[in-house]
């Protein structure tokens, strides 16, 4: 990182610590909400939060990073303004820490997501619309039309900064004073938060396959628009299968389902079709990257015979509230995000690296891979086995339940370790080589 023009990457780097601290917060939440005396120091209201805020930072920071990299090396343009990437990175790790201070202190104050103080938000915003004035005056330059990438990365910018207006919305008495207003406004930005990263790390995902395969077309073609296109209406609309309780019309929350489960559709088979295309020799040249965005499509289709399951108004009310929504979630964010933003950290690395060295023997990446994937498996697994059991005991007391479920949380929690120790491992590796 001592080159200059390399300011993407401390916000790669950044996110990779962002990660390794929120898989350990999560697992010492996990252990927490088996034996609440766990670590007494650092209580479940705390952890929780840690783990939660460190994760979203890992992926915005990190797909930031990469679109910060790539654009001046990949679109023949620099960026209008190199100062505005530096105040970013400066007010987007001063944010950050202030907001672990803030929880391990105790000091909360916002809701779900961003349970800091609202105060922190406004760094957030002024960092944000340096990064949006810097990516949309930088890319007018461009000749000739947008890859879908380029459009999916201005959109998850535009839109993360409306969805996070829209989540303070609360701080007006006008929404407060009306729950129904009020969860209805609060469900609808976090769904729509989850739309604009999405935006940014699928945009990722065929920015990596274009350059893998060197098929630009990839990028223009109706498939990959057709997936913007469903990626911007889910973002829009897709919120609404969030919002079962509040009172709204049935077609509304199928409406949205429909569109989140195509657009995952569609991405996965935009994978499958893309790795037939691939020689052994695309493969091995970008290796790490091939096997994450493998991984990636194999969580896709996983989270989407999920999805489809809980997406039956039946089935979701015996689903809502239990461990299966958390696996949903979890296979959604560390199956599909987190192995898109791994595939484009290791791709960056073999890019960063000199030809003659290669990058396809590393055992310990490799190990740290299967690691990851084989108790990722198990931890999800183990969450669908717990809220089976919660789902079909709701009569019961609540004691009761969690006696019969706490094999399957003891697992959970088991495989939880497991996964840190696969997912610290790549991370030391990418590290090592990103900061050597």
């Amino acid at each position: 990182m001592k080159k200059k023009g390399n300011e993407g990457l401390w916000f790669v780097v950044l996110g990779l610590f962002s990660l390794a601290g929120g898989i350990c917060f999560g697992l010492v939440a996990a252990f927490q909400f088996l034996y609440p005396d766990f670590i007494q120091a650092l209580p479940f209201f705390k952890s929780r939060p840690l783990h939660v805020s460190m994760v979203v930072a890992w992926i915005f920071s990190t797909a930031a990073g990469g679109i910060y990299y790539y654009v001046p090396r990949y679109s023949n343009l620099q960026w209008r303004f190199r100062g505005l990437i530096k105040l970013h990175f400066a007010f987007f790790l001063v944010t950050g820490l202030l907001i672990l201070a803030a929880y391990v202190s105790g000091k909360f104050g916002g809701r779900e997501y961003w349970e800091f103080p609202p105060v922190l938000a406004i760094p957030i915003f002024v960092s944000w619309i340096f990064f949006g004035v810097n990516y949309f005056i930088t890319l007018r330059k461009k000749t000739g039309p947008w890859p879908v990438y380029m459009w999916m990365w201005g959109t998850g910018i535009v839109f993360f900064f409306l969805t996070l207006s829209e989540a303070y919305l609360w701080i007006f008495p006008h929404f407060t004073e009306n729950i129904i207003r009020e969860i209805t406004i609060q469900w609808k930005a976090y769904g729509a938060l989850v739309g604009s990263w999405n935006m940014m790390v699928y945009g990722t995902a065929i920015f990596l396959m274009t350059k893998i395969s060197g098929n630009e077309d990839l990028a223009k073609s109706k498939m990959a628009f057709g997936l913007f296109l469903l990626g911007f209406t889910n973002l829009l609309f897709g919120w609404a299968h969030h919002t079962y309780f509040v009172p709204s019309a049935p077609w509304i929350r199928h409406f949205a389902y429909l569109v989140s489960m195509t657009e995952l559709f569609i991405l996965g088979k935009i994978i499958w079709d893309w790795r037939s295309t691939l020689s052994s020799y695309q493969k091995h040249q970008h290796l790490f990257a091939y096997r994450f965005l493998f991984a990636s499509e194999i969580w896709i289709f996983l989270n989407l015979a999920l999805a489809l399951a809980i997406s039956i108004p039946a089935i979701n009310i015996f689903t809502h509230g239990t461990h299966i929504t958390v696996a949903h979630s979890m296979g959604s964010t560390i199956g599909i995000n987190t192995m898109i933003l791994m595939a484009s950290v290791y791709f960056i690395i073999r890019e960063l690296m000199p030809a003659k060295e290669g990058f396809n023997g590393d055992k310990t990446t490799s190990v740290g891979f299967w690691i990851t994937q084989i108790s990722l498996a198990v931890f999800w697994f183990a969450l669908l086995g717990a809220g089976i059991v919660k789902g079909s005991n709701s009569n019961q007391a609540f004691a009761s339940v969690m006696s019969d479920a706490e094999p399957y949380l003891f697992t959970f929690a088991c495989a939880g370790f497991f996964l840190m120790i696969g997912l610290l491992t790549l991370i030391y590796s990418a590290l090592r080589r990103l900061l050597g």
